[in-house]
């Protein structure tokens, strides 16, 4: 059996133990009204989905943490993101105009998920939407249906299109981005800059927003494309100090206050910034955790944050492409 089948056995496994739990919720051993979810379980999560543990690893983890097998089953849920709860608004908004497209990458083709406003009185200016470390899915697509909203072109690429795209299986996302090459990622996101330049509607201003590993690759982006107006990474990893002088995009950072991981690098990558006389805003938020955007995850979504994020975000986005 290979790795990713036992991974898939196991989560069945874990699946059925949390059915079970929450149907004997009251009887017997099972005497929890609602699972204790603690820092060190939020954690442990941000550890098995970016740095070293396997989904057992993190659930003989997360067992000791919540005390039983069948806790931590009940729990495992709660800090991932859950597909069913990814639309707030609806994949057939008659507001909008949303279709999955191919367009010329760097190297091959790219696939991208585009959302414009329908009745757009004039031409508007363009947002690249970049996934988390889970490629193009539900939420993500959500999230540029909200962008459209707001009166912008929306294009949320695949950034693993290189590699056939996003499969259903998240755990299998996670392996394949392992496997891209990080050159060609960031052309490919500066091919996902120009096609949105070329766009009828577009008004030729084009920004990016990111998420996570999304977040990551703005702030590389913006250090490689010319072209590139306005950039804001959510809770993304810096890129090297001596590539800032290159960014000519102007730059807002949303940072979550628990995120030890990625915060390590705030101060280098600010000096750098404001050194060079860049255009920068930073916003740390107190008391959250990495993803504090992704209303899909019940454990790490902080709506206060993330609305107040997100206003910003917008504000900046219209102040910048127009």
């Amino acid at each position: 059996m290979d790795h990713r089948a036992g991974n898939a056995v196991l989560f069945l496994r874990y699946r059925a133990m949390a059915y079970l739990a929450f149907h004997n919720q009251g009887k017997e051993e099972v005497h929890m009204d609602k699972p204790q979810i603690t820092q060190a379980m939020i954690d442990a999560y941000d550890e098995y989905t970016h740095l070293t543990l396997d989904r057992r690893s993190f659930m003989d983890k997360l067992t000791k943490l919540a005390g039983s097998a069948s806790a931590a089953a009940l729990i495992a849920p709660m800090l991932a993101a859950n597909k069913a709860s990814a639309e707030m608004i609806a994949a057939n908004d008659d507001r909008l105009k949303a279709q999955d497209v191919t367009y010329p990458g760097s190297s091959g083709e790219m696939k991208g998920y585009l959302v414009e406003p329908k009745d757009a009185s004039s031409k508007l200016g363009a947002v690249v939407v970049i996934h988390e470390n889970r490629g193009l899915n539900p939420h993500i697509r959500d999230v540029a249906r909200r962008m459209a909203l707001e009166g912008f072109i929306a294009l949320a690429p695949d950034f693993l299109s290189p590699q056939g795209g996003t499969p259903e299986n998240e755990d299998q996302a996670r392996d394949m981005f392992g496997k891209l090459d990080a050159a060609t990622t960031v052309a490919n996101a500066e091919a996902s800059v120009k096609y949105l330049k070329t766009l009828p509607l577009s008004n030729g201003n084009v920004g990016a927003i990111g998420f996570c590993w999304g977040g990551g690759l703005v702030n590389n982006l913006a250090t490689k494309s010319p072209e590139l107006k306005a950039a804001v990474a959510y809770y993304g990893a810096q890129p090297k100090a001596e590539e800032v002088p290159n960014i000519k995009a102007a730059l807002m950072l949303h940072y979550a206050g628990l995120d030890e991981r990625i915060n390590a690098g705030i101060d280098a990558y600010k000096k750098a910034l404001q050194d060079n006389g860049k255009d920068v805003q930073v916003f740390v938020y107190d008391g959250v955790n990495h993803a504090f955007n992704n209303d899909t995850s019940a454990a790490r979504y902080d709506k206060k944050a993330a609305d107040l994020a997100w206003s910003r975000t917008v504000e900046f986005l219209k102040k910048n492409l127009g």
